[in-house]
């Protein structure tokens, strides 16, 4: 459960009310009486993770007076979610949000299957892509010829090699902000720099702030931390962060921690507007709270003539407020684990100083490798492949879903590798149960959210195209037709068939 009470206003809660008004309405739908509007509405707000699991709601006399409604309607509405379980109450006390009981919420990420035991199955619960040969081959055999002088010393390097060092530094130069060696640690995986961020800054109990949906991953890293998690619900649309709602968790909870994606957001897409950032980096600096800025998608952007913003890290070039986490997973390929850290020198020794009771070092074969790519045009020419391959994915996939599923609705990013679906009302975790016995598997949306938000979610990855986006869009399809007509037991699914790409 989440470990802080927030406090929604009336006037704040009204205002998330009216945003759903532009909704369109489903086909042959009724007007409902106005209490049930207000408790669907409500209900919706909770499901979304736009108002958190755990806030205190208003008084029935304050929302009535802020929606222009009686108190009687306001009343009748705190009934019904009551009785739906996403409502506590306690005399003297006040009423706050929860979920249902019964309706636990995932434990973990989505890890992937093995290639030998997918057979017919369409895997798309891994926001990863083959990698981009011949580069990454090419990369290897570089880094083969470069080894042996490594060999000959301990080779461990706690901070990273020297050389891959200085050229991460030189690459955060040439976009505009200046930085040393000293203040750069290469880690094992933009997980690896998180872990060790989060051990260093917010010991068990502290609080850490994360957008609401974040990296299903890192919230589940930071949960097995013993943090306490504060969601931040992001902006409805692909637009950005909800600035105000930041400013007022960083003032009330004081995290200690702040983790964000502005390039490309985990799962929803979004790429935050320059302003945002600036103001965000502010607001921590103010409230105290150190910012994790996660880059890993920075470099997958799909429209070509589409502007990058300024790095969060422009806004604080020394280091002491925002702490960047970049990775060449995505951008390259997610079974090269090299991650890592640009933070202020003190910082940067602090994590370098306690690796030594974590992984001691990251590999350096490895490492020589991404030193190749990056030293060279390799990088550039395999980061070209790969959003290539990801915009034709995403262009198959958007196709087969709208064809499909035509009353499932997602805006369409301009960069990453993942489709945030809300489902058209059904459970995305009946989906998820359901995929699988048809042949397709999805993470749903609660993976994604803290404390069972995002039920009505489904994250689809850009992962595969052409043919076998359709046959996942179907497969999608059949699955949401047995959750409708009630499937999710053990009985009930077709069992998948056999397709070949």
């Amino acid at each position: 459960m989440v470990q802080w009470t927030s406090t929604v206003g009336a006037a704040q809660l009204a205002r998330l009310l009216s945003s759903q008004q532009d909704r369109p309405a489903g086909p042959g739908s009724r007007k409902p009486p106005a209490y049930r509007a207000l408790a669907d509405g409500v209900r919706l707000l909770v499901l979304e993770g736009r108002v958190p699991v755990g806030a205190r709601l208003p008084a029935e006399r304050e929302l009535a007076l802020s929606l222009a409604v009686s108190r009687t309607t306001v009343a009748a509405a705190y009934e019904e979610l009551r009785s739906e379980g996403f409502l506590e109450s306690r005399r003297g006390a006040g009423s706050w949000t929860s979920v249902p009981a019964g309706n636990p919420l995932p434990a973990r990420g989505l890890e992937p299957l093995p290639p030998e035991a997918l057979g017919s199955m369409i895997d798309l619960g891994c926001a990863a892509l083959p990698a981009p040969e011949p580069w990454l081959t090419r990369a290897v055999h570089g880094a083969l010829e470069e080894l042996p002088p490594y060999a000959h010393t301990h080779g461990d390097y706690p901070a990273g090699l020297p050389a891959l060092r200085e050229m991460i530094a030189a690459r955060y130069t040439a976009r505009g902000i200046p930085t040393m060696p000293e203040q750069i640690m290469v880690t094992t995986g933009a997980m690896g720099a998180t872990d060790a961020i989060c051990h260093l800054f917010a010991g068990r109990g502290e609080r850490i702030a994360v957008e609401s949906p974040s990296y299903a991953n890192i919230l589940q890293l930071m949960r097995e931390a013993g943090a306490r998690l504060v969601p931040v619900a992001m902006a409805e649309r692909l637009g950005g962060w909800d600035l105000d709602r930041w400013r007022q968790v960083l003032r009330d909870a004081a995290p200690r921690l702040a983790y964000v994606v502005a390039d490309f957001h985990n799962p929803t897409g979004a790429l935050i507007p320059e302003d945002q950032r600036r103001a965000l980096v502010e607001a921590a600096r103010a409230a105290g709270t150190v910012l994790i800025v996660d880059e890993t998608m920075s470099e997958v952007r799909l429209d070509p003539d589409l502007p990058m913003p300024r790095p969060v890290c422009g806004f604080d070039p020394a280091g002491s407020t925002v702490i960047t986490v970049g990775s060449a997973s995505k951008a390259f390929w997610a079974g090269m684990r090299i991650g890592w850290v640009r933070a202020a020198p003190d910082v940067i020794r602090s994590l370098v100083a306690a690796r030594a009771f974590a992984d001691l070092g990251t590999p350096v074969l490895e490492q020589l490798a991404v030193n190749w790519l990056l030293r060279g045009d390799g990088w550039e020419q395999a980061v070209a492949l790969r959003r290539t391959q990801a915009r034709e994915n995403r262009d198959a996939l958007v196709a087969a879903v709208r064809r499909e599923l035509p009353d499932w609705e997602f805006e369409v990013p301009h960069g990453g590798l993942t489709l945030w679906v809300r489902t058209g009302g059904l459970s995305g975790s009946r989906l998820a149960e359901v995929g699988e016995r048809v042949g397709v598997r999805v993470p749903s949306g609660p993976r994604f959210g803290v404390d069972g938000a995002f039920e009505g979610y489904v994250r689809l990855p850009f992962t595969v195209g052409g043919p076998v986006a359709e046959e996942a869009a179907s497969r999608l399809a059949a699955a949401a037709r047995l959750v409708r007509g009630g499937a999710g037991g053990a009985h009930g699914a077709e069992p998948p068939r056999t397709f070949v790409a």
